[in-house]
């Protein structure tokens, strides 16, 4: 059993390596999974904020991704990692395919973005800090290899073909069930790169308010850092073309869950959805085993065809709730997934602005009057407007998403400055939004800035994102 919060978001943000015991005990009824999200609930001392984000990496002389194995690879920077900075290996098959150390992580998607999973900190100054540091380790180890990173929100040059496999079982299984349930599942597994903040939650009524305001907000975030705008070496038509991809992966485990926003919504109607979600895989004895498109309630009721007669442990269920993508997620805490990578001080930006604007009552509830009179079309017409209008486009009742911009992160600033968090320089957290508030501003989205290069100084060639873009 987890015995500290740093050990509880190391086990749920570590992308599971080990089995199932078989000795666990088995989930019986539905009120144990409602039990056990409901375990999450924290005092407001114990709140932490977790940062994660993937970058895409790339050989400096050719501009080409890296491959798992060889001598400028995946596995020669988890290598490296590993023995120059004392990272513990995560081993699956046979194969290195991540590492840990002090409540973080370093894991690989599906076509080798590397990731960073935060430990769960305090402050914006120590994840900010935990960012720096990785990827000055990323750097001391890439530089001699020949290697660099990228981050944005979609691959900007590589074809789908060129783009490598990860030695990964859940991968598999997951790449031939995409292609059932829609277009781009493919494309999201492989050529997407996003940042993430995990935040906690006092109460279920604490979650379900900071469940609302943030998913009612999601397009926001997905403008303020809308970073993806280029496919195949030329513009996509998209600010945002990992939001694009996210409209037609799969309708059954995405999306801006309309029924979050149902009176009487909690932890039980969430478990409700999950379960109704399709299953991907099962893991036992050291395999992963295909179950996609299974029912997690046949699975309860031990009537899964590839187990019959056996009920699910609770890590099953956890296996399960990692498999859901919307647009924010709900396990023992919540994770904003909507916006694209970036650079570092927007890393820092991303988490400065959903912590200000979730950890303090009165932002929140600030917050929640902007949104609460918002239909469930109203949200998703905005959600698909910023994929390529970005700050300029409409709000409900008028004005655009740069009007709400700034008056959102003047609530997060607020929040930032109520938590009187200094940094050693006596700082406080609200600096980490200055380049939000420039974007905010001029209504110029990343995106934005990487078109007006592409069609200026760059000539129409995107190959210099490598160089001025690089980590």
């Amino acid at each position: 059993m987890c015995t500290s919060i740093a050990d509880l978001w190391e086990a749920e943000m570590t992308t599971p390596t080990a089995d199932i015991d078989e000795s666990s005990a088995r989930i019986e009824s539905k009120t144990e999974l409602v039990a056990y999200l409901d375990a999450g609930s924290k005092p407001r001392a114990d709140w932490r904020i977790g940062t994660e984000h993937e970058k895409f990496g790339f050989t400096t002389a050719d501009l080409r991704p890296l491959p798992y194995e060889g001598k400028a690879s995946i596995l020669a920077m988890l290598e490296g990692l590993r023995d120059t900075f004392d990272w513990e290996p995560i081993v699956e098959g046979g194969h290195l395919i991540g590492l840990k150390k002090d409540g973080a992580s370093v894991s690989l998607e599906p076509g080798g973005q590397f990731e960073l999973s935060g430990a769960p900190l305090e402050t914006i100054h120590q994840t900010c800090n935990e960012v720096g540091s990785h990827l000055a380790e990323v750097r001391q180890i890439a530089q001699p290899l020949g290697i660099a990173f990228l981050g944005t929100g979609a691959s900007p040059l590589w074809s789908l073909a060129e783009t490598p496999v990860m030695p990964k079982g859940r991968y598999r299984i997951m790449t031939e069930y995409m292609d059932k349930v829609g277009r781009l599942g493919r494309q999201m597994m492989f050529r997407t790169c996003t940042v993430q903040t995990n935040l906690d939650f006092g109460s279920e009524a604490d979650m379900v308010k900071k469940f609302r305001v943030s998913l009612a907000l999601q397009p926001l975030g997905t403008a303020l850092f809308a970073n993806s705008p280029f496919l195949d070496g030329r513009p996509n038509g998209f600010l945002s073309y990992r939001s694009q991809i996210w409209t037609d992966t799969d309708p059954d485990r995405t999306g801006m869950l309309p029924f979050v926003f149902d009176q009487g919504f909690g932890f039980e109607q969430y478990v409700d959805y999950a379960l109704d979600v399709p299953m991907y895989f099962v893991r036992r004895q050291g395999k992963y085993l295909d179950a996609s498109g299974l029912s997690f309630r046949d699975f309860m009721a031990g009537k899964l065809p590839i187990l019959p007669g056996e009920l699910p442990a609770m890590g099953d269920f956890e296996d399960h709730l990692s498999t859901i993508f919307p647009e924010v997620r709900l396990k023992r805490f919540l994770e904003m997934r909507g916006s694209d990578a970036g650079p570092w001080s927007r890393l820092c930006a991303f988490s400065a602005f959903w912590t200000g604007l979730l950890y303090c009552d009165q932002c929140l509830d600030a917050a929640w009057d902007l949104v609460k009179n918002w239909t469930d079309a109203e949200r998703e017409s905005m959600r698909q407007g910023v994929r390529t209008l970005g700050l300029r486009t409409p709000i409900p009742g008028g004005g655009s998403m740069q009007d709400l911009a700034k008056q959102v992160l003047e609530l997060s600033r607020q929040g930032l400055r109520n938590r009187a968090n200094l940094s050693t320089s006596g700082d406080d957290e609200t600096g980490y939004l200055t380049e939000l508030d420039e974007i905010a501003k001029t209504g110029l989205t990343p995106a934005d800035r990487l078109l007006a290069r592409y069609h200026g100084p760059w000539n129409r060639d995107v190959r210099p994102i490598f160089t001025e873009e690089a980590y």
